[in-house]
């Protein structure tokens, strides 16, 4: 399958009233037409809310499968659910969870990034749904999405095609990442082999080095 840019969705921080308090968010995100500029920290025209759980390099670019909507339609039947609707940068095609792994490379336009890990759901997914229990099922459904670090900036559209540079030798999905926080805390051997992946953060690391020191007492 042709890996694709279908929608490349941008917001900045504002004040939303959510169960009778004031929250800010970045989390609504709106397509946009033309290219636009990837850089280190987000894509222009975008920013983030709270930099103490969202931003930095290693979630520079949030991506969010298109394939996804389809089974969140019927989860959340009669809800409107357009592109960047869980607050993804980049909705895609062919890039899900299971295909891809942490220190995978691609090139989008003249951009080039790197997966770097899945995305943990935060009340503010709450506050964009109008419903906290979308949290437990987004986590539970393993339909997570990617975070990305930028290596190259550059410009990006939609309608892109996204090119593979290079796979990780460790193979090690996103989806095992999830995998490995939420069902299987004993998979020792695929922890080993996720904490040798250079592009994984040092948070998700130092967790897993902690379950295998657990199991070696």
């Amino acid at each position: 399958m042709l890996l694709r840019l279908l929608s490349l969705n941008v917001g900045v921080p504002r004040q939303v009233t959510f169960q009778g308090q004031l929250v800010n968010t970045a989390i609504f995100k709106e397509p946009i037409q033309g290219r636009i500029r990837l850089q280190k920290l987000n894509l222009e025209g975008d920013k983030q809310a709270d930099l103490t759980v969202h931003g930095g390099e290693d979630k520079a670019v949030y991506a969010y499968p298109g394939e996804h909507y389809g089974f969140w339609s019927k989860e959340l039947q009669g809800m409107s659910l357009p592109w960047g609707m869980f607050g993804e940068n980049f909705t895609t095609q062919g890039m899900l969870e299971e295909k891809v792994n942490i220190g995978d490379q691609f090139q989008i336009g003249t951009t080039k990034l790197v997966a770097t890990q899945p995305r943990m759901p935060c009340y503010k997914l709450g506050v964009r749904f109008g419903r906290m229990d979308i949290i437990k099922r987004f986590l539970a459904s393993g339909l997570t999405g990617i975070y990305f670090k930028v290596i190259q900036e550059g410009e990006v559209g939609a309608g892109d095609e996204i090119e593979p540079i290079s796979r990780d030798e460790n193979n090690v999905t996103v989806r095992d990442i999830v995998r490995l926080y939420t069902v299987d805390k004993d998979d020792v051997k695929t922890m080993e082999r996720a904490i040798k992946v250079k592009d994984l953060p040092n948070g998700w690391r130092f967790h897993f080095i902690e379950q295998l020191d657990h199991f070696k007492k």
